[in-house]
């Protein structure tokens, strides 16, 4: 048996025997108690009714419960901590011993594995990496501390108090940079630009009633107008972005924006105020400067050009002119052609008035161009009959680069005689003349056919039959090859009879042998 306990009851029996009758009861209790209560209880520790009743353990709760009206409250209306854990049944020595001493802790409250979902205060956000003594005073009790946000964060406001003290309407624990604060339940709904624009950029100096909301109220220093087209901003410009407008200028004007029109700016063509002056819609009015014709083609600039751009013509050569662009014409500029004013201007069409530098004939192959060259190019698909000149090409001259007898672009100047081009081929080096084709044909120089009988007035038989041309025809000869006939002519040196009987050999001589003699008188 524990010692103390041993002592407490042979004091209780003396004091039975001893003491008055009155005061039996009260001392027995006191020195049959366990051990000393809490120092918060010592109060109430000679008067054991206060927290317990003889014989009845059920009722010790709600004495616990009478002395804390609070924790009572919370058990009632299932609030705050105890409210939330206690179950019907729960007693408070459950959690709570007494007896152990006056410093005893009976609370038994560990702040490092304290469950604060338990209370009425969710730990959510920033809040639960924040230390317990930032919000709990140590000389407070635990309950005592404040749930609102100003009362810990009322030195951080930096609206300073100017819109009330709840701070969750718009802020969150996660972070006060968070914003939560739905501001279309105003009477100004944040769209476009506005939904991430700081929100003292319009509410300067914490000042939130009577903002004003009208364009020009806050954007007066982006007006890159300067007032010129009034102050009701959004009849152009939304909240998107200042430099997009939403003004439809195609049915609030008769100019409706194209092309490159739709993204040039407006002060481009409105240099003065709307109120001070409209500009033309013709186009010359704009682009004077632009116009690259000086004026030569007149003003209707949009006959030929579109708001695509300057460098596109939808005008439409083939089908308003008598002139088909066609190959080369395609790429050319209208000023290649049209050098002078269009409206005072007339074109023939034909190519020499286009073309006459480009002429490398001299004129000499006439002015009808298109005989033989075609609008793809001087040196493209060139037609030319050369059979209806008076050189017609036969044989291998069918196949000859037309540059091996035109030496140049004027073909007229080119010599029709074989020998002007051949002479260097002349094997027989002018002795038999220059009549080349006399004996030679186009298909090649070894293919030749000559008969000295028929084309001649010598006929070569006898001794002559087998002889070769340059037993004769030893000299260079003129163009007209003319040999005489005398037999003196090519046999002088065989005259035995040293011209005794004259040059006319044949009244005596044949021309088998001169050895056999005929005398004919």
């Amino acid at each position: 048996m524990n010692y103390w306990k041993l002592i407490r009851i042979m004091a209780a029996y003396i004091l039975l025997i001893s003491a008055p009758p009155a005061s039996l009861a009260v001392d027995i209790e006191t020195l049959l108690m366990p051990g000393e209560v809490i120092s918060g209880h010592a109060k109430f520790e000679s008067d054991c009714s206060s927290c317990h009743t003889r014989f009845s353990k059920n009722t010790q709760t709600r004495l616990c419960l009478d002395c804390h009206e609070k924790v009572d409250a919370d058990i009632t209306a299932r609030d705050g901590f105890h409210g939330r854990i206690v179950k019907d049944g729960d007693t408070c020595k459950q959690c709570h011993s007494e007896h152990l001493g006056r410093g005893a802790d009976i609370v038994r409250l560990n702040p490092a594995t304290f469950n604060h979902n338990d209370t009425d205060f969710l730990l959510q956000g920033k809040h639960r990496s924040t230390s317990c003594s930032a919000c709990h005073d140590s000389d407070e009790p635990y309950r005592n501390a404040p749930s609102d946000c100003k009362s810990c964060h009322g030195k951080q406001d930096p609206h300073k108090g100017k819109l009330g003290e709840t701070c969750a309407d718009c802020h969150t624990p996660k972070s006060w940079d968070q914003v939560k604060f739905d501001h279309d339940k105003t009477d100004f709904r944040l769209q476009g630009k506005h939904a991430d624009t700081a929100c003292d950029a319009c509410h300067i100096n914490e000042r939130y009633a009577r903002t004003p909301v009208a364009c020009n109220s806050c954007h007066a220093l982006d007006d890159v107008h300067n007032g010129a087209n009034g102050q009701k901003c959004s009849d152009c410009h939304n909240q998107s972005d200042w430099s997009k407008s939403r003004f439809d200028h195609t049915r609030e004007t008769k100019f409706p924006l194209k092309g490159l029109h739709k993204d040039i700016n407006c002060k481009a063509c409105h240099t003065k105020s709307v109120k001070e002056a409209l500009p033309h819609k013709d186009c010359i009015s704009c682009h004077k400067n632009d116009d690259r014709h000086h004026g030569r083609y007149g003003k209707t600039c949009q006959s030929c050009h579109t708001e695509a751009g300057w460098a596109r013509s939808n005008f439409n050569h083939d089908i308003k002119t008598d002139f088909a662009l066609k190959g080369g014409h395609q790429e050319l500029t209208c000023s290649a052609c049209h050098s002078g004013n269009l409206s005072s201007e007339k074109l023939s069409g034909n190519c020499i008035d286009c073309h006459r530098n480009d002429d490398v004939h001299k004129g000499q192959e006439g002015k009808q161009c298109a005989r033989c060259h075609s609008a793809a190019g001087w040196g493209e698909n060139i037609v030319f009959d050369h059979d209806v000149t008076h050189f017609p090409l036969l044989g291998l001259h069918a196949t000859a680069p037309c540059e091996e007898c035109h030496v140049s672009a004027a073909f007229r100047d080119a010599p029709g005689d074989c020998i002007s081009c051949h002479r260097n081929d002349d094997a027989h080096e002018a002795m038999l003349g220059e009549a080349c084709h006399q004996c030679h044909n186009p298909n090649s120089w070894a293919i030749w056919d000559f008969d000295h009988s028929e084309q001649t007035r010598f006929a070569l038989d006898g001794s002559h039959e087998n002889l070769r041309c340059i037993q004769c025809h030893n000299k260079p000869s003129p163009a007209n090859l003319n040999l005489s006939t005398q037999c003196n002519a090519c046999h002088r040196q065989d005259d035995v009879h040293k011209g005794q009987f004259g040059s006319n050999c044949s009244r005596c001589h044949t021309n088998e042998d001169f050895q056999d003699v005929q005398i004919n008188y």
